[in-house]
């Protein structure tokens, strides 16, 4: 599996930094955000914010009604988040294990949150999403995005690029269906970027 401890003390090491530079939802494009709310605002049931980070994003959901739990595997964060968002809730835990019953959360976001995960793991995460996910329920994710699978030196800790519609085999694979995607190109500060949302069939 993938060295969650290696990414854990990335982040960690980075916490201050990411903080100050990604951790409020003014720094999200305010397209993204329209996206997000598009495919989980008022739905009935948990939703997971995996990867959530500082919590910002898992915040937004619960400001646009959505029963939101936001899950990092850095401490850091979590601490972050539980004291800047108090009426949250924000817990430690992996998305390689998500510790939920079987089709009990309504909706998965995972913005982002893949992108260090190598390409021969992604296929049991998403059955992992797929396994604690209602028939129906909606899966939102943000990946960066390239001609082919492939790593490179992200800021924190190594990432990877897919093009968008290999990406999209993978959650058709895995039982999602894709209802919506939205790509942005790189603009010499940020790089080429999707978001993809799919609903559990």
């Amino acid at each position: 599996m993938v060295n969650l401890a290696r990414v854990r003390q990335a982040y960690a090491s980075a916490a201050e930094l990411y903080i100050e530079r990604l951790g409020t939802t003014h720094q999200v494009h305010a397209d993204d955000l329209a996206f997000i709310g598009r495919h989980l605002a008022g739905r009935p049931g948990t939703v997971l914010d995996l990867g959530c980070g500082p919590g910002h994003l898992t915040d937004h959901l619960r400001s646009v009604g959505v029963d939101a739990v936001g899950i990092d595997m850095v401490s850091e964060f979590i601490a972050h988040a539980r004291a800047t968002y108090p009426s949250g809730d924000y817990r430690l835990g992996s998305f390689e294990d998500l510790a939920v019953a079987d089709r009990s959360v309504a909706g998965i976001l995972a913005w982002g949150s893949l992108i260090h995960l190598p390409p021969h793991e992604l296929d049991g995460v998403l059955a992992e999403f797929r396994r604690a996910m209602v028939a129906g329920g909606a899966l939102v994710v943000a990946i960066f995005v390239g001609d082919e699978v492939a790593a490179f030196d992200h800021k924190v800790v190594t990432a990877y690029r897919w093009p968008v519609d290999e990406f999209g085999e993978r959650l058709a694979r895995a039982g999602f269906a894709e209802v919506e995607r939205l790509q942005r190109p790189g603009d010499g500060t940020h790089r080429p970027h999707a978001a993809v949302a799919a609903v559990a069939t």
